[in-house]
């Protein structure tokens, strides 16, 4: 019987190495593709991809599978990086990696390795697919540390069904133990928690040189001018660095942006009332699955990096929109940015939020 063929995401770093090592153990034939998405140079004028591009001919030399590279800076471009700056020039915070996800990744890289003839795709999220009698799920991966599935939920189940997370199951350490052992220069390679196939950056600098900056006024909640800032797209809500507002009590933070009248309003402590809001609007909604009954009694996350809170779901004012409302309190609800929806381990599905609720 011949084996199953898979094109796997790689991507230079430890993850997608040891991705390709447990395919290959497992029994796929593995064809490892580098997704060049992004084109820019180090300080020393060479391109920052074909650094990566190198890691990865390391480890399919090593692991004896074909390598080939897929550009798509083009289409990044116009279907990624457009709307990430579009969001800052709305005054929102977008969230690029999620665009990343469902355009290019689960996209375009999907569409492009079934036209050679593969099986499945594979990356190496740390996700899991569970098939199940009825429905293949998306679970959360094993290290809840490094949990990515608030990144995928656009995901349909039709894609998850032509889709393999080998490294799901695994916490990193042991991802990190495999790589070494199976002398991967990738083991140790310091990860790039940034923007999606652009890496990390000096955030403020990097979009000034994309969007004109309008300057505007800082004010506290009751209209008192503190400050002047340098455009709206600098901010964000709960953001405390960069204001630049001296004084006495506890520092000041973000609380609110008025973007017809560009101005940032904000309100002095962590914990200040006006960060805080027990309802929000979203739309743009994905369901991994079959959509699901309302009221709907679940668990959310509108951030990466925090836990999932209890909440109900309800239908907005029309079809395409959801409310949602929180047991309690959540903290710089911000606009543009995703909310998740769990029940236990499985992802169901999220939104883009639209508004918050102020109560």
């Amino acid at each position: 019987m011949p084996k199953k063929k898979v094109a796997l995401a790689m991507s230079g770093g430890v993850d997608s190495s040891v991705a390709a090592y447990l395919l290959q153990k497992e029994g796929y034939e593995v064809l490892g593709i580098f997704m060049k998405n992004w084109e820019e140079l180090d300080e020393n004028g060479r391109c920052l991809a074909l650094q990566d591009y190198e890691d990865v001919i390391k480890v399919c030399d090593i692991l004896h599978i074909p390598h080939t590279v897929f550009n798509f800076v083009e289409e990044y471009h116009q279907r990624v990086f457009h709307h990430f700056l579009r969001g800052y020039e709305l005054g929102q915070t977008p969230n690029p990696d999620i665009v990343c996800n469902r355009e290019i990744k689960f996209g375009l890289f999907l569409k492009k390795a079934l036209e050679l003839g593969v099986d499945y795709i594979a990356t190496g999220h740390y996700a899991q697919i569970h098939p199940t009698s009825a429905i293949t799920e998306l679970h959360k991966g094993a290290d809840e540390n490094k949990d990515q599935s608030y990144f995928l939920y656009t995901l349909k189940e039709s894609i998850l069904q032509k889709t393999l997370f080998p490294i799901g199951h695994l916490p990193k350490p042991t991802v990190k133990k495999i790589a070494y052992e199976q002398h991967f220069s990738t083991y140790n390679k310091k990860e790039s928690m940034g923007i999606c196939f652009i890496g990390k950056k000096n955030f403020a600098p990097f979009l000034s040189s994309y969007l004109d900056k309008k300057e505007g006024l800082i004010m506290d909640i009751e209209g008192n001018v503190l400050q002047k800032h340098k455009g709206l797209f600098l901010y964000t809500i709960g953001q405390r660095k960069g204001l630049q507002i001296g004084g006495k009590g506890d520092a000041w933070y973000v609380v609110d942006k008025d973007v017809h009248n560009n101005i940032v309003y904000v309100a002095q402590g962590k914990n200040h009332p006006s960060l805080f809001a027990s309802h929000l609007m979203a739309d743009d909604i994905t369901w991994i699955n079959n959509p699901p009954s309302f009221p709907l009694s679940c668990h959310a996350k509108i951030r990466y990096r925090q836990k999932e809170v209890p909440c109900l779901v309800t239908p907005g004012e029309n079809k395409e929109q959801l409310q949602v409302t929180f047991d309690s309190p959540q903290r710089a609800i911000t606009p543009m940015q995703s909310i998740v929806f769990y029940h236990q381990n499985r992802c169901l599905g999220g939104g883009i939020i639209s508004k918050r609720i102020v109560n």
